[in-house]
């Protein structure tokens, strides 16, 4: 077959595009002020998701991109293809209360997974709660759960449709009864019972006006106190704190039921005050314990009235500390891990079976060591490959624990560990239908544009030829100290098959080397992250990986906003892109639910500082008209009650006005969706198989 020159391979994609006719799109005479800037919001109106006008552009828009993709015929094989390799058993790692064992189990393709309890966990046991039962369509959700110290109750919570919000509801387990308690407009919030049982702590907000469930700003997040088989009016309010609105606020139990741990964040700020209530006590206050909101603090358990910590202060990588209640001044602490010497990052640890287990990032991978309660070096666990080990969790009598580990070729396989031993063994291994051994992963270094060395990972079937003409998904998110590690995707297999190049850096903003690496990322900093990942692109290019014409980037969340910059940046640089869920309008994403909690990474456009960082790489605000930007598919769900819908809808509306070329700017919105969490897995599904088909037209791919 003869290798078209680079130039006439990208006239050739463009040419065979057939120019789409987009929904009209109406502007409105909306301008704003900015301290003396002018800016025009002509697609504001597209903010009301109750609107008649808005739920018609949608369904215009809809009809215009699945009448697209219907037409590319790889479409129906990829998505059987993802349907069949899906189809495999699924199991979490399994977790103990009392006498009891509880896990998760998905026959395959079960749109959600099913809670099961046993006595023995290699048994399969009974069905204790079963999601898919509670909705026809597979959108109602298990979205936390909690369990009595004995496992005699389990608190577990509801999302519908994808959204952040939560109901509360108490269940049996003996019996699996749900009893009378019905907890509503709990967001943010997880559950945390006292040690005998009676009731449960619970975060929440109240609840919103009419029509301003999945739009309107949520603050003064509650802590509060709900006694079992009483209504939620008689709930205590346990600690809110009306001068800090924008803090969360969430409530932890000590394994000894002593202690409530009161946590106070702003926003997604690192940063924590650490609260202490003694629950042996009745009627005691809320006293401050670590309230310097300075660095971020994470009791791992306690001895008493001292308590094993987790922080950054004065160790931007973290490290381990013991502090007794009331003595806050870090020259009073007591070192237990240090900070390690080199780039690696102390992730986690968990006190199980008598010892620490500290999981620590090297280079974005995991490695795990054991310590006693003093500090010694112990063990370290020997991990299958490059990957990412999690779990270990249990109480301080427990003789063993469970852990997960995967990779981007190794499906994530579960883990026992004898404390008693230190012997681990295979517990359940899932059977993908796929070879590991026809792949290839390996971590690469390159050079940012201010000359620092970023970490990326390259997945493909093994023998690649280096002639440029490889199809490449480049995956990216940068932000909200967040690390990517090595994590196993049924449907990312379907793309490696057909003959795809998966590349996933770890840019600035993330966590994958501390604090420092964080702040990197964010506020005035946030240009560095858009750097890192052209620059991402322009390695793989020089490399001869991929070219321009077979380049696509994606990313979801913060990683949408990601890759809306860099489109807009850098619209010659790529060959296709696709923002999903994303942060599009940076001026005003503080004004919808939780958008407020993100100005630790991004300022906000309420400052002349601010403004003037956000306005130069706003993915809305940089489009530019008569620009020919590359085949983009902006995906979104309708209940997305996190990253609003109109976040998309507006970049969607300005691109398609914008776009000289003839290639195509689409949007899939789903229905009865949200940010992510909890959707479906036929949804799911189907909306890889689109995003994929997009990519097989638009990369010109024959698979």
């Amino acid at each position: 077959m003869r290798i078209l020159p680079m130039a006439l391979a990208i006239t050739t994609a463009l040419s065979a595009q057939t120019p789409l006719t987009y929904p009209a799109t109406r502007k409105a005479e909306v301008v704003e002020d900015f301290f003396g800037t002018k800016v025009a919001d002509p697609y504001r109106w597209l903010e009301d998701d109750n609107s008649a006008e808005t739920k018609a552009w949608v369904e215009a828009q809809n009809k215009v991109t699945f009448g697209y993709l219907e037409q590319i015929p790889a479409r129906a094989k990829i998505q059987e293809r993802i349907t069949r390799l899906w189809d495999f058993e699924k199991f979490s790692a399994p977790f103990k209360r009392g006498k009891r064992y509880f896990y998760s189990y998905n026959t395959g393709l079960q749109n959600q997974s099913v809670l099961f309890v046993t006595e023995d966990p290699k048994a399969k046991g009974r069905v204790l709660l079963d999601p898919n039962g509670l909705s026809k369509d597979g959108t109602v959700a298990l979205s936390g759960a909690s369990f009595t110290e004995d496992g005699r109750l389990m608190a577990y919570s509801i999302s519908v449709a994808g959204s952040d919000w939560q109901t509360w509801k108490v269940r049996d387990v003996a019996t699996g009864q749900d009893l009378a308690d019905d907890i509503r407009w709990s967001k943010a919030s997880g559950a945390s019972w006292l040690k005998d049982g009676s009731g449960f702590f619970y975060s929440r907000y109240e609840a919103p006006k009419d029509g301003g469930a999945l739009t309107g700003v949520n603050n003064n997040h509650m802590l509060c106190f709900h006694k079992l088989g009483t209504p939620q009016s008689e709930d205590v309010l346990v600690y809110q704190r009306p001068d800090q609105p924008e803090w969360y606020l969430g409530g932890s139990v000590t394994e000894d039921g002593r202690w409530l741990v009161i946590y106070g964040s702003k926003g997604t700020n690192p940063e924590t005050s650490v609260f202490l209530k003694d629950l042996t006590k009745p009627g005691s206050p809320v006293e401050p314990f670590l309230d310097r909101m300075d660095a971020s603090y994470g009791v791992v358990d306690n001895e008493g009235d001292r308590f094993f910590v987790t922080t950054n202060q004065g160790a931007p990588r973290n490290r381990l500390v013991a502090i007794r209640k009331g003595q806050a001044d870090p020259s009073h602490w007591t070192e237990i891990i240090p900070q390690a010497k080199g780039k690696d990052v102390l992730e986690a640890v968990s006190l199980v079976g008598g010892r620490f287990v500290a999981t620590w990032m090297r280079d974005a991978h995991s490695a795990v060591e054991f310590y006693d309660l003093k500090g010694k070096k112990t063990g370290t666990l020997a991990l299958p490959a490059l990957g990412t080990a999690g779990g270990f969790g249990g109480r301080r009598e427990d003789t063993e624990t469970f852990y997960t580990f995967g990779s981007f070729a190794y499906p994530g396989t579960i883990y026992r560990l004898d404390l008693k031993t230190g012997k681990s063994a295979i517990f359940r291994t899932p059977k993908v239908a796929f070879k590991p051994a026809d792949y290839e992963v390996k971590q690469v270094f390159y050079p940012s544009k201010d000359g620092t060395k970023i970490p990326m990972f390259l997945v493909h079937k093994k023998g690649l030829k280096l002639d440029g003409q490889n199809p490449t998904l480049l995956y990216g998110y940068g932000g909200f100290n967040i690390s990517l590690t090595p994590a196993f995707s049924v449907s990312r297999m379907v793309w490696l098959e057909m003959g795809g190049v998966f590349a996933m850096p770890n840019l600035r903003g993330g966590g994958e080397y501390g604090l420092e690496w964080y702040d990197a990322g964010r506020k005035d900093k946030k240009q560095n992250v858009f750097d890192d990942f052209i620059a991402a692109a322009e390695w793989l290019i020089a490399h001869k990986v991929t070219s321009t014409p077979k380049l696509a980037i994606n990313g979801g969340s913060n990683g949408g906003l990601l890759v809306g910059a860099c489109l807009t940046q850098r619209p010659d640089l790529f060959g296709a892109a696709v923002p999903e869920v994303g942060v599009m309008d940076m001026l005003r994403f503080h004004k919808f639910t939780l958008g407020w909690g993100w100005k630790s990474d991004y300022g906000s456009s309420e400052t002349k500082e601010g403004f003037d960082t956000l306005m130069k790489y706003s993915p809305l605000h940089t489009i530019k008209p008569g620009v020919k930007y590359p085949p983009t598919l902006v995906t979104t769900g309708d209940h997305d009650d996190r990253v609003v819908p109109a976040h998309s809808h507006k970049f969607t509306a300005t691109l398609q006005a914008a776009q000289a070329g003839p290639v195509p700017i689409l949007t899939r919105i789903e229905t009865s969706a949200g940010h992510g969490a909890g959707k479906p897995t036929a949804k799911a599904i189907a909306e890889r198989a689109d995003v994929y088909a997009f990519l097989v037209k638009n990369l010109g791919m024959k698979p």
